[in-house]
């Protein structure tokens, strides 16, 4: 589950924003990034924006915002906060514009010419950007206020602002010499390529790695209905008569869960885990061998020993030893409870005569025999009372007006980018509106795997803004006609996602650089993870699960089985989080000198050496399609899911002693946390919302780690 579209622009947009005015324009009036958007919130104009619109609209976004930038740093004038920082925070308005639709799109939406703009553009952007951190006049101007910050008599937001761009532009290398800052823009705009590169890969891979087979018999196990999409599937690809199952984003796949053919799943197993380093044209070995090498450099030539030790200094764990010391005490639990679950996978293995040792094909298979066998159902069961849009109507947005007082009006007058793409008005507990959200859920073959949320426009009074934000899924499409019925993984991923939404609609900050989701990475998906707990939560559950041919409630000893199955499996879900997070931090954890020659050989060593190389249980994703960290924001931040959510823990358990799903909680937690964005120390934040730090039990016992 990602927080945000990975997008190439991610870096001008974190230091860019929407301003009232902007220069003159050499882009032609026709172009619809040459004006800000009339419809509503500034929603984009999809219906008439064209392939041919991006390549101008950046080319001049860039010329405007450049010629901004060295306004404000030859300014005469002595620099203020206003005509420096404030400045800043208002220019590049163009940009920010067409990055904010062309990134998002190029992760939902793709196309052969996005795919070859979006090569051409990141080193580009690397560069707009690096001219703008590098720039030393500009650099010179931020730290002299900097330095008598104390004597400016700023509100506290202003002086947080004023702190986080010093500290910016030193990470960004503002204080190297000229000849290292040439070294650093280099690095930069061949990372910005590798990066691209990696990502591309992997959407071209996951779908030259879809599994076909030749017989319906072969896919024994799938609905009648699956088997004929993959019938259609496989059609829409040239073979005729065959059968294709497309591979998702994890190394797990939804397929295996189900199909009783052995060999098939096997078949299905490997295509996933090969992924990225079996040669051919989307083989992504070298580029990681590339990219971590190229980091490790860059962190020391920024005077770093590691690209982990640069990339965390700047989030709330600070340092590797920090993170290195959660995974490691978590390691040794979740393999012992992993090892634990697949023992008892194998008794029921043996039972059947299966005369086989559990290998990875078999775990989610087998394990629903054991959920099944324990707790008397399997995930099935719930399917029929979770359709996609009670789910959401019902269950998502029914917590939202519980908890937060929100109520959504769904609207079909906006112009989407695809058919299934859904918009709604959000309108806050006084009535006013609050937010436009934008619901795609549904998987396409243009569109990257996971889950996110991104903002197309960010709230911020200094702007004048409002929220445009949007949730993507990857929910297989049911032929015409079928409902679409979730998976219990699938329901729970909707509302995470929902979570990072309200972070983004609840935003009440004055700068667009502190907006909603602008939070340190192993803090942002701590509110989304909150959110997940309204998704079993009684009253809400009775809203949106039932069934969705009769309308019948969920059962209540249905109910009850899931409420007490769901610190099942949590070994196997921890192990493999764990060891995706370790290989990360592996990489990145490397100096110059240490860099391994084989991507393979490196990734199963340190699997072995930390313990968590149980071959039943692989990394939930291996390095060659780890796009999180080789080709988005994430890179030595994986960690951060499990680091956040030792606060989503203590907060749930916060929610539960005050009475639960009550609105003054809800308001709580809005005004000291959501809406606070990155205005201040994220720890403490939690800390004024929690009156103290976060306790670890919460977290063992959800995760079932504290049986010895």
């Amino acid at each position: 589950m990602n927080r945000t579209n990975v997008i190439i622009a991610a870096s001008v947009a974190a230091v860019f924003s929407i301003a009232h005015a902007e220069p003159a324009s050499l882009l032609p009036a026709s172009n619809p990034f040459a004006k800000p958007s009339t419809l509503p919130f500034g929603y984009p104009a999809f219906d008439k924006i064209k392939n041919e619109d991006y390549a101008p609209a950046f080319e001049e976004g860039m010329r405007q915002n450049a010629a901004e930038i060295e306004a404000i740093a030859n300014n005469k004038a002595a620099p203020t906060f206003d005509n420096t920082i404030v400045a800043m925070e208002k220019s590049g308005q163009l940009l920010s514009r067409v990055s904010s639709v062309f990134g998002n799109l190029s992760g939902a939406n793709t196309n052969d010419t996005f795919k070859a703009l979006e090569r051409e553009l990141s080193p580009k952007l690397a560069a707009h950007s690096d001219a703008i951190r590098l720039n030393s006049k500009l650099y010179a101007r931020i730290k002299t206020l900097y330095d008598k910050r104390d004597k400016l008599h700023l509100d506290a937001e202003s002086k947080y602002l004023l702190e986080r761009y010093h500290t910016d532009f030193v990470r960004a290398g503002a204080q190297l010499s000229d000849a290292d800052k040439a070294k650093l823009k280099a690095m930069n705009a061949e990372l910005a390529k590798l990066q691209t590169t990696f990502a591309q890969n992997v959407l071209e891979e996951a779908n030259a790695s879809a599994l076909v087979v030749d017989t319906r018999e072969e896919l024994a196990g799938l609905s009648d209905k699956a088997i004929d999409a993959a019938a259609a599937a496989a059609k829409a690809k040239g073979m005729d008569g065959k059968f294709l199952i497309p591979v998702v984003n994890t190394t797990g796949q939804a397929s295996l869960s189900v199909l009783t053919n052995r060999a098939v799943r096997e078949k299905l197993m490997a295509l996933s885990l090969a992924r990225g380093s079996h040669g051919g044209k989307y083989d992504n070995t070298q580029v990681v061998l590339s990219l971590a090498k190229l980091r490790a450099e860059k962190a020391a030539l920024l005077g770093y020993p590691s690209y982990a030790a640069y990339a965390l200094e700047d989030q709330t764990a600070h340092d590797p030893d920090a993170v290195n010391k959660m995974l490691s005490e978590f390691a040794r639990p979740a393999v012992a409870n992993a090892k634990k679950e697949g023992a008892e996978i194998q008794q029921v293995i043996d039972k059947e005569k299966g005369g086989f040792q559990l290998a990875a094909q078999d775990w989610a298979f087998y394990s629903d025999k054991v959920r099944a066998e324990r707790f008397n159902f399997d995930q099935n069961q719930l399917r029929p009372y979770f359709e996609l849009n009670s789910v959401i109507t019902n269950g998502v947005f029914y917590a939202a007006n519980k908890v937060y007082g929100l109520t959504f009006k769904e609207r079909k007058d906006l112009p989407v980018y695809d058919p299934d793409v859904r918009v709604w008005d959000v309108f806050d507990a006084n009535g006013k509106q609050l937010a436009i959200f934008i619901g795609d859920y549904y998987a396409r073959s243009n569109k990257r795997g996971g889950a996110w949320m991104n903002a197309y426009v960010s709230q911020s009074s200094l702007m004048g803004t409002h929220p445009v934000v949007a949730n993507h899924l990857n929910i297989p499409k049911p032929n015409p006609g079928e409902p679409t019925l979730l998976t219990y993984d699938e329901v729970r991923t909707t509302f995470h996602e929902f979570g990072h939404a309200l972070h983004g609609m609840f935003s009440n900050v004055k700068y667009p650089r502190f907006a909603g989701t602008r939070v340190p990475r192993d803090f942002v998906e701590f509110p989304s993870q909150v959110n997940e707990m309204w998704s079993v939560w009684p009253e809400v559950l009775a809203n949106y699960a039932k069934h969705y041919q009769t309308g019948a409630p969920m059962p209540q000893e249905l109910l009850d089985k899931v409420i007490a199955s769901k610190k099942f499996n949590e070994g196997f879900r921890t192990t493999e989080y764990l060891a995706a997070s370790i290989l990360d931090q592996k990489w990145h954890q490397l100096g110059v000198s240490q860099m391994p020659s084989d991507v393979l050989s490196f990734e199963a060593q340190s699997l072995k050496d930390a313990g968590v190389d149980y071959a039943p249980v692989p990394p939930r994703y291996r390095t060659t399609y780890f796009s999180h960290v080789f080709a988005g924001g994430y890179s030595a931040g994986y960690y951060g899911y499990l680091w956040s959510e030792k606060l989503d823990a203590d907060t749930v358990n916060w929610f539960t002693e005050n009475g639960g799903m009550l609105r003054k909680n809800g308001d709580y937690f809005r005004k000291m946390l959501l809406s606070k964005g990155g205005t201040m120390d994220a720890m403490q934040m939690y800390r004024n919302f929690r009156g103290r730090d976060a306790q670890i039990e919460p977290l063992l016992e959800r995760r079932g780690l504290t049986e010895k």
